[in-house]
């Protein structure tokens, strides 16, 4: 359910009226977090990499508050519910978007996560799901990358978490996340906690 609310009337108010109308209101916060973990875990249960990390962004971004909300054209708008976007490679060689809604239940997340993605890379389109507050993600696994900017557009001013490929060092292995996310939706703060909620999930 999405309900539109008035920003004088949220802790958002002040954000509002300073970045709403901004030319480049994004933030972006980069941190490596260790995966050792998840990457034991991925292979140990046969599971991808990349659905254990969207699990733990879910996890991550459904603790924070500000996740719910979102400025679209003019409007605040309250989200109830949270879905992370995947980014696709079809059969085509093209790449298509896919929304999956967040469960707590790992299972049933992964469940999603295989089912939906199977079906945009064989279908060559894009599942997207306008009732969920959706928080984009980009893995650029071809390399190890330091740092992703994103481009802004005002047709997409969700949150993006973007990684590259992950780095096994001698005793652990870590990966740069990048954060980007609008400054009327949430602070500096807000994103800091994001990141260290997303590095205790992924340790979980």
């Amino acid at each position: 359910m999405i309900t539109e609310i008035n920003p004088e009337e949220t802790t958002r108010a002040t954000a509002f009226k300073m970045w709403m109308t901004s030319p480049m209101p994004m933030v972006t916060l980069v941190k490596t977090i260790d995966v050792s973990k998840l990457v034991k875990t991925a292979r140990r249960r046969g599971l991808k990499f990349n659905m254990l990390l969207c699990w733990c962004i879910g996890k991550a971004a459904g603790k924070i508050e500000e996740f719910y909300t979102l400025p679209v054209q003019g409007k605040f708008l309250r989200y109830d519910k949270i879905a992370v976007n995947v980014i696709v490679q079809n059969k085509n060689g093209g790449i298509n978007s896919c929304d999956i809604p967040f469960s707590e239940n790992l299972e049933q997340f992964n469940r999603d996560y295989i089912e939906l993605t199977e079906k945009v890379a064989e279908d060559c389109k894009s599942i997207f799901n306008e009732d969920y507050m959706i928080v984009g993600t980009s893995a650029m696994i071809q390399t190890e990358l330091d740092c992703i900017v994103n481009q802004y557009t005002d047709k997409f001013a969700n949150p993006m978490v973007l990684w590259g490929r992950y780095h096994k060092g001698l005793f652990k292995t870590t990966l740069p996340i990048s954060f980007q996310f609008h400054h009327v939706q949430m602070d500096g703060g807000h994103g800091a906690r994001f990141l260290e909620e997303l590095q205790k999930s992924v340790r979980e």
